[in-house]
């Protein structure tokens, strides 16, 4: 139990380690379900489109949706910019550091599937080979508009019986994948850029502010984490309580069977301390109420 017990305690004092070894996990899953995921264009003009840009883009939205359900922060900060004031004011620059902070988290899996396929090729290939200029390619000269749309669409099928003696598809295929690579060693390139500049230009900024900014991001995750335990731990005690007020006839038989009562004095302050006051549901509920309208000030002097 005390080995759980750190394990939870380290998950929460180092939750942003935590969140960034997940996004790591989500981008090496995009990778492996790519490369094990079998592709097969349609080969049909009305559906290449579809189907090749699908599936460029519709995984990353699921994975970037992953990264913000698994991103415990994200709900923090939603209730953080829709909790009423109360005593406390909300500070907008934390809100935007927060989310700013989630959406750089969540945006990395789906930034990797789409380099992946855009170095890979097949997507563009099946989504553009339509859209191609005919009159580059020799093997498409005294053919029908039709009959051109038909074979650009099975460009992206080798084994079709169509495509299999045309000397173009290869030359089509390449010319598209050469561009399909171009635009996703681009896309790297401006990402490390934009990395880098970030990295080195933020000392320029003013750093007070942003200190200010993390660390108040950093105290509503712990105070929201403490709050919620709180309760637990006052849940707990209240049942307690409520059970042995409704045994109170048995309490005896109920300390010889041990259902883990504590021991007279041992435990017994530190509930009334938590239970002081406190005697019924409607004023749990009060209790609850004025944390979330009224929640007080930062001050404990």
């Amino acid at each position: 139990m005390d080995r759980f017990r750190m394990i939870f305690q380290y998950f929460q004092s180092n939750s942003e380690s935590v969140m960034n070894g997940i996004c790591g996990l989500l981008a090496l899953a995009s990778v492996k379900m790519y490369t094990s995921f079998d592709f097969s264009c349609p080969c049909l003009p009305q559906y290449n489109v579809a189907y090749g840009l699908g599936i460029m883009f519709i995984p990353p939205i699921i994975l970037f949706l992953c990264g913000l359900i698994l991103n415990r922060q994200s709900l923090v900060m939603l209730e953080e910019w829709r909790r009423p004031a109360g005593h406390r004011k909300k500070d907008l620059a934390v809100i935007r550091y927060m989310c700013s902070s989630i959406m750089q988290r969540a945006m990395v899996a789906p930034v990797v599937w789409i380099i992946v396929t855009l170095l890979d090729g097949k997507c563009l290939i099946c989504a553009f080979s339509g859209s191609v200029d005919p009159e580059r390619f020799v093997g498409f000269a005294n053919v029908s508009t039709v009959q051109v749309q038909q074979l650009l669409a099975k460009v992206p099928c080798k084994d079709d019986e169509l495509m299999k003696n045309n000397t173009s598809r290869k030359a089509v295929s390449r010319y598209l994948r050469c561009w399909s690579q171009a635009l996703g060693w681009s896309i790297l390139l401006i990402l490390i850029i934009a990395a880098f500049l970030a990295r080195w230009l933020r000392p320029c900024f003013n750093q007070a502010t942003l200190l200010q900014a993390r660390h108040w991001s950093n105290y509503i995750d712990m105070e929201q984490k403490i709050f919620e335990e709180t309760c637990c731990e006052h849940s707990r005690l209240f049942a307690h309580k409520c059970i042995l007020h409704f045994f109170e006839s048995m309490r005896h038989e109920i300390k010889l069977h041990s259902f883990s009562l504590p021991r007279e004095g041992e435990e017994a302050e530190g509930e009334e301390d938590l239970l002081r006051g406190i005697t019924d549901q409607d004023q749990v509920n009060k209790l609850l109420k004025t944390w979330y309208y009224e929640k007080p000030p930062l001050d404990v002097s």
